[in-house]
């Protein structure tokens, strides 16, 4: 086998992406927090780029800022142009931290969590070390939830101490706040709950600790013959227990991630019978080009250093500013498409939602599936109806009985509807509900009816009884 080394010419097509459009990309599929972020380390690392809300500066032509200049007195003139303080000067003053100002990290405001707070109850009512020493160990040995994660007697194993210390130092956490911590399970956080409202009747404390299973699935009727009292009163006591916390840790559990507010892109108002659709300045930074380095760049010589490092990032702030200015107008062309698709849904509200697919709107606007993705992707439109995410308004569908198709958000509405118009004593099935459905010219199985109510949370018919 011979191998040998040619050289051969020929031609072939292949996508190849700059980085300039994958910059342009990801910036389209940012949302407004996300792209301000971005926004904000372009502007550390690009000085050329500004704001555009920064003032202009003087004009270039040297009569314009001669006549500005004579119009200051003479020493302040003299003061400004020696000092380098005049508006086209960058220079950055020293600054030099006193010993006796304070430093603002020492404000940083912390979260209090669960052991923090306990810890702080704690230090009130146990005046020895020892006492201090096994308070200490079961309030770290407490979950996210506040429920004991170890076995009372393993506590005193550990702390060295008797079972009965553990018990007297556990029932003294079990007052602290929030109410309910420190239990072992779920039945005696309730329990101490009650304790603290003053209403732990013995009915209620049997209905807790025996039939708290019954409780969950709703089981009025078999709690009542149990513990000896009527089916209202069992009710009420039902209704009482669903006000309590079963995690009351988690009001002190620390958050990993960090919050996140919601900031409408778009705004969707009617207007003489109209609507019509504008973006939100307040979402899209808007930049511009420095008129200083400007005059930098045209200064300095064409083969110097200053100048190619310049002209390189004079591309970047331009292609960044371009790539911004068609993000807007890819989002509004989305969003206007999406109206004039879902107009009864802005006319009417939820329940007139159509399916419709990102292909739709993507035919519609003339451009690929996947860039329609990224424009509504984290993206949140502002209309009468409130404020909806852009990935609310795809969703499949089913058709109705006349041909026209309906969305499953809608088909969601109707059977919300149905639930809360329904007799509390007698409340609809599934198969009840399918019946109502397919009244409306909405044919669907139960299987999915059933399907529908637990992505809305709404528990079956025999749970939702009242008695």
């Amino acid at each position: 086998m011979k191998l040998e080394y040619n050289v051969t010419i020929e031609q072939s097509q292949k996508l190849v992406m700059t980085a300039e459009l994958v910059q342009s990309i990801k910036i389209l599929q940012f949302d407004a927090l996300e792209l301000d972020a971005y926004v904000d380390e372009q502007l550390l690392t690009n000085p050329v780029l500004e704001h555009a809300e920064v003032k202009e500066d003087i004009a270039e032509d040297s009569s314009v800022e001669k006549e500005d200049r004579n119009e200051l007195p003479e020493e302040l003139d003299d003061y400004i142009w020696e000092r380098e303080l005049d508006d086209i000067s960058y220079r950055q003053g020293d600054f030099v931290r006193s010993e006796e100002q304070p430093n603002m990290e020492q404000y940083v405001s912390s979260e209090v969590t669960l052991p923090e707070h306990l810890m702080f109850q704690l230090q009130f009512v146990c005046h020895n070390a020892r006492d201090r020493k096994i308070g200490r160990f079961l309030i770290e040995a407490l979950d996210e939830n506040g429920y004991l994660t170890c076995s009372r007697d393993d506590a005193a194993k550990a702390v060295g101490c008797g079972r009965q210390d553990v018990d007297r130092l556990l029932a003294v956490i079990q007052t602290f706040d929030p109410p309910g911590v420190g239990a072992e399970n779920l039945s005696e956080c309730l329990l101490i709950q009650m304790d603290a409202l003053g209403m732990n009747s013995e009915p209620m404390k049997k209905m807790l600790t025996e039939h708290i299973e019954d409780l969950a699935a709703n089981r009025i009727q078999a709690i009542a013959k149990s513990v000896g009292v009527k089916t209202a009163e069992v009710q009420e006591m039902a209704d009482l227990v669903k006000c309590l916390n079963p995690r009351p840790g988690r009001a002190y559990a620390q958050e990993h991630e960090e919050t996140r507010y919601i900031v409408p892109d778009v705004k969707v108002e009617k207007i003489d019978g109209e609507f019509v659709v504008s973006l939100n300045e307040r979402s899209t930074p808007s930049l511009k080009v420095s008129p200083y380095y400007r005059r930098v760049l045209a200064q300095s010589g064409r083969d110097s250093q200053v100048s190619e490092y310049l002209s390189e990032r004079l591309r970047s702030a331009v292609w960044l500013i371009r790539s911004i200015e068609q993000r807007k107008t890819t989002i509004l062309k989305v969003v206007r498409a999406i109206v004039r698709e879902q107009t009864e849904f802005f006319e009417h509200g939820e329940k007139y939602l159509k399916p419709m697919t990102l292909r739709d709107i993507a035919e519609d606007v003339d451009i690929h599936e996947s860039t329609v993705s990224r424009s509504v992707n984290g993206k949140y439109l502002q209309c009468a109806q409130g404020v909806f995410e852009l990935k609310h308004f795809f969703s499949a569908g089913v058709r109705k009985q006349d041909g026209e198709g309906v969305s499953s958000v809608s088909v969601k509405t109707i059977l919300k509807d149905l639930i809360e118009a329904e007799d509390p004593h007698a409340p609809l099935s599934d198969q009840k509900l399918v019946q109502l459905l397919k009244d409306k010219g909405i044919a669907l199985s139960r299987r999915t009816v059933a399907k529908y109510r637990d992505e809305m949370g709404i528990l079956s018919s025999s749970k939702r009884k009242r008695f």
